[in-house]
């Protein structure tokens, strides 16, 4: 008999980490779920996987109805949920602290940390429901969830409360036999870290290049967490382009 695929919600799927991730779970035999805002990116992603392994959801992780829908559908099209990799984000414009509108601060506040918690909510909600219990939530975090850049303050903020949100899912979540992971990334190349290439401002006032490292990396690492059995769990990992800056962002 074959095996039943795992199966796994990926927001934010729609380009970047979340499309690398999406397709590196869909090789590795996933059922993977496709969530975002936009349709034709889910699709272009969708394009890129194995045949049969995906189902393209539009999502926006920020409304709790939609987010509703996604987990229920996904229950109802594969019986079951194994992982979430809770990846939507988004960033604010570079502004100081003191330029921010209070609509650009709850922007951010909105998709990277509301919406990892209805995300996370209903995966638990989910999780704890089905035969076998269980499952892995993997949150995407950041360097940022340590340290901040400047002029970043929504993101840090957001990236910082993202890291107690992972270590309240594993306490409360272990007695349900739910594993939670957080992923903190330092430079993947994607289309959102190209003003990397070009000079990105530092703690210290300069503006200079950054290293980057190759997506595919993260993916591995994903896919890495996921595969583990769930009495067993990679708590926080950190996965950086090796010279980039870190400690202090210096």
């Amino acid at each position: 008999m074959a095996a039943v695929p795992r199966v796994a919600i990926v927001t934010g799927a729609g380009s970047g980490i979340g499309r690398a991730v999406s397709i590196r779970l869909a090789q590795g035999g996933y059922q993977v779920v496709l969530s975002g805002r936009r349709k034709a990116e889910l699709q272009n992603t969708a394009v890129e996987c194995p045949e049969n392994s995906t189902l393209v959801i539009a999502t926006d992780v920020t409304d709790p109805v939609s987010v509703r829908a996604l987990f229920s559908r996904t229950v109802d099209a594969f019986g079951r949920l194994d992982v979430l990799f809770n990846n939507a984000g988004m960033f604010a414009p570079p502004l100081a602290l003191e330029d921010l509108s209070y609509e650009q601060w709850k922007a951010v506040v909105d998709v990277n940390l509301n919406g990892a918690f209805l995300c996370a909510q209903a995966a638990v909600r989910a999780m704890k429901a089905q035969v076998p219990q269980g499952g892995r939530i993997i949150n995407n975090g950041s360097i940022s969830a340590k340290v901040p850049r400047p002029n970043a303050a929504p993101y840090t903020a957001t990236k910082h409360a993202v890291s107690g949100l992972t270590k309240s899912i594993a306490l409360e979540g272990r007695v349900h036999n739910i594993a939670c992971s957080q992923i903190d990334i330092g430079n993947a190349a994607t289309e959102l870290s190209a003003p990397m290439a070009a000079g990105i401002r530092q703690a210290d006032g300069s503006v200079r290049q950054e290293p980057v490292m190759d997506v595919s990396h993260v993916a591995d690492a994903v896919l890495y967490m996921a595969n583990l059995p769930l009495d067993a769990n990679v708590l926080f990992m950190t996965l950086k382009a090796t010279a980039m800056p870190y400690e202090g962002r210096g």
